[in-house]
């Protein structure tokens, strides 16, 4: 590697020089403020009169090519991008004869010095060759006008430089000699160099590239020229298009498939590199992977349009107005095992419900979301460990595996869903939750569907109260003696409310009136308003009655799934930390596997401690924390700072005392709440227990 002091146009000068921009890096990105900026640097170098002003560093493989050398820019695109966009401005505006110079034919000078090779063939004349997209704007800007890509990141800058040349506070001929002192650090790399290495460190900030640039960054900056436009074409702009050039949020839910842990968004690229140089795949093979991940997720992201299979597409249209992105890499999961005829499109469908289903009690139930995330990450791999791994009655152990969760990852049975659904008050609820409910409270088991979302967000149809959010005399009166206590007890429930097509500026009118009129229940259309309408009063019983009715349809919409599945019974002679419902008492461990080692121990205690100091090992921040915490949930009653106020303390380090005298189940339940906060997998501490 080789660096050296050196001016801009030093470095962008010469005939048989072109710059390229290799297809693994992202587009060009600099805005109009950026832009100001160098603009008011200028300004700075020409008032000041100053000598030189540096410009940052621009870091190059140098590639021989015929007469040609060319200079493959691994960091500094978007500085000599804009250079030549700000000389690009100068040239036609002196050649339009726009603005003028006081030197003679110097547009002809920027030509040729910086971007023009004018003795090359004619697609490659242009010395700066961007990635594709950009490549075809800025060639545009070498001819008319009325053919500018006005889409294009380089056109806008473009455009802002000339508006500058043309209105700005200094001439053409000041700016261009300030460009001519701007200085860069020329760094070229070697053939022993890594390229990569090299861009990590450059890069190492995080603020230059996100996370999915950075992944095909690795995946084909060491590739020889062709390769990379090869496999760029072939799979990552295809991938790119797929996840709506949100790369580093599907990145994420495809290393979450692969490693069984879900990264933090932005370790997504270290992950990616560990789990690359690991899986043993070719280049090839690891895109093609990816891309066919990706279109899983493009099928989930865009609720399946366009895909052929329908009602698979209407189950993922109405878990997106759910808002759970946690579901995807397992529904991800299922769309492959449907690719390779695992399971059948009526099985996907039947998945497809049942998450709904169980995605909506829990909300209805306001069950706590926390544990969502590790349920369905881990949810196929549980599935698959029933019968040794054998997919056979797959949905069986679905619904054996959901139904079996406790706690804060419980499936609501009918009486809590039915309780929760009754007494919720839903007027405050978010919009997109509520059209949700009452397209399905429509639309469910008909043939005529109605475009409930649609008009609930265009407002054509409102989510209004039957009885108004204000008493007026005539429903205090319609109410009777107990008008105040109906109405405060009744008014949010969703027994009182409904969808309407009518102004709900009207919506305090009486009964009768709201029954009616023009657009009112009786002309309104919907399925749920025809009860409604058969009414001649609206109170107690007739929200008591529309409540049982409501409910009961619920039960009925999100069904409580029903399975006659069940593992096979056999010695226990293994578990895993995640298998809570195991009871261990009285049960001896001989040894334990975590992450791929066997350790032999006498006791769980043993165990205990073993696992504890190689979980600090990892991260000795989290201990730390716990210990000098005291309102942390459960994990302050046995681990603390002070050793005294444990009954048998066990040191793992200087202030982090855990109890050691507590019962198997206890220390089981303190290391999966670890094991929470450590982000690590609870499966992988698998127990061998005494026959």
């Amino acid at each position: 590697m080789k660096g050296s002091e050196a001016k801009i146009f030093w470095f962008m000068e010469g005939a048989d020089k072109r710059y390229l921009i290799p297809v693994y890096q992202r587009k060009y990105d600099w805005k109009q403020d950026n832009c100001r900026q160098l603009y008011e640097d200028l300004k700075k170098v020409i008032r000041e009169n100053r000598a030189s002003h540096f410009f940052g560093s621009i870091v190059s493989s140098v590639v021989a090519n015929g007469s040609k050398v060319e200079y493959h820019i691994i960091d500094g695109q978007q500085r000599l991008t804009t250079v030549t966009l700000l000389l690009l401005a100068m040239r036609n505006l002196l050649a339009q004869g726009k603005i003028t110079s006081h030197t003679e034919r110097l547009h002809e000078q920027i030509e040729q010095r910086f971007l023009i090779a004018p003795w090359a063939q004619m697609d490659d004349r242009i010395k700066l060759r961007p990635i594709r997209h950009d490549k075809d704007a800025l060639e545009r800007l070498f001819g008319a006008e009325e053919d500018y890509d006005r889409a294009s990141n380089l056109t806008a800058n473009y455009l802002f430089f000339c508006e500058l040349l043309l209105h700005g506070e200094e001439t053409v001929d000041t700016l261009y000699d300030a460009l001519g002192r701007l200085e860069i650090i020329s760094i070229t790399l070697d053939g022993g160099d890594q390229a990569q290495l090299i861009f990590e460190s450059l890069n190492s900030t995080g603020l230059a590239l996100n996370e999915g640039d950075k992944v095909r960054n690795y995946i084909l900056m060491g590739l020889p020229t062709q390769k990379q436009n090869e496999f760029y074409e072939t799979y990552w702009e295809k991938i790119e298009k797929c996840t709506v050039n949100d790369v580093s949020t599907f990145m994420r839910d495809y290393l979450s498939i692969k490693q069984q842990v879900t990264p933090n968004i932005s370790n997504v690229y270290r992950d990616f590199k560990q789990y690359a140089e690991n899986v043993h795949l070719s280049v090839g093979e690891l895109l093609a992977d990816i891309l066919r991940y990706a279109r899983f997720y493009e099928r989930i992201f865009r609720c399946g349009s366009e895909s052929g299979h329908t009602e698979q597409d209407a189950c993922l249209h109405r878990m997106a107005r759910l808002e759970i992105s946690v579901t995807r890499p397992f529904l991800m999961e299922l769309l492959r095992l449907n690719q390779d005829k695992i399971l059948s499109e009526d099985e996907i469908v039947q998945i497809f419900r049942i998450t709904e289903n169980y995605l909506f009690r829990r909300s209805i139930c306001d069950v706590p979301t926390n544990a969502l995330n590790k349920i369905f990450l881990n949810l196929n791999r549980e599935i698959m460990r029933y019968a040794d791994g054998s997919p056979a009655e797959y949905v069986g152990k679905f619904i054996y595996a959901l139904l079996s969760k406790k706690d804060s990852g419980r499936f609501p049975n009918d009486e809590e869903f039915g309780g929760c659904l009754s007494h919720k008050l839903f007027y405050p609820l978010r919009g997109r939750s509520k059209a949700y409910l009452f397209e399905r409270l429509e639309n469910y088991d008909t043939v005529e569907t109605k475009d409930i979302y649609g008009r609930v967000d265009a407002n054509i149809y409102t989510i209004e109260h039957i009885m108004p959010q204000k008493l007026t005399p005539t429903w205090t009166a319609a109410l009777g003696e107990n008008a105040a206590e109906i109405h405060e007890v009744w008014c949010h429930r969703l027994a009182n409310l409904t969808l309407t097509a009518y102004n709900s500026n009207l919506s305090n009118m009486s009964f009768v009136e709201k029954r009616d009129m023009k657009g009112g229940y009786r002309d309104s259309g919907l399925r749920m308003n025809q009860k409604i309408a058969g009414k001649d009063t609206w109170g107690l019983a007739e929200l008591e009655e529309r409540d049982r009715e409501l409910v009961a349809r619920a039960k009925e919409i999100w069904a409580y799934p029903q399975t006659s599945f069940r593992p096979i019974q056999r010695e226990l002679d293994s578990c895993t930390l995640d298998d809570e419902h195991v009871d261990l008492t009285g049960r001896e461990i001989v040894r334990y596997r975590y992450r791929d080692t066997e350790q032999v121990v006498s006791s769980w205690v043993e165990m205990f401690e073993h696992i504890l100091k190689f979980l600090h090992s990892q991260d000795k921040t989290v201990l730390f924390r716990v210990a000098s915490d005291t309102n942390i949930p459960y994990l302050a009653t046995y681990i603390g700072s002070q050793k005294e106020k444990l009954r048998m303390p066990l040191r793992i380090d200087e202030g982090i005392y855990v109890e050691k005298h507590s019962a198997t189940i206890t220390k089981l339940a303190t290391l999966r709440r670890l094991f929470d906060l450590y982000k690590a997998d609870p499966l992988e501490l698998v127990f061998y227990l005494k026959s």
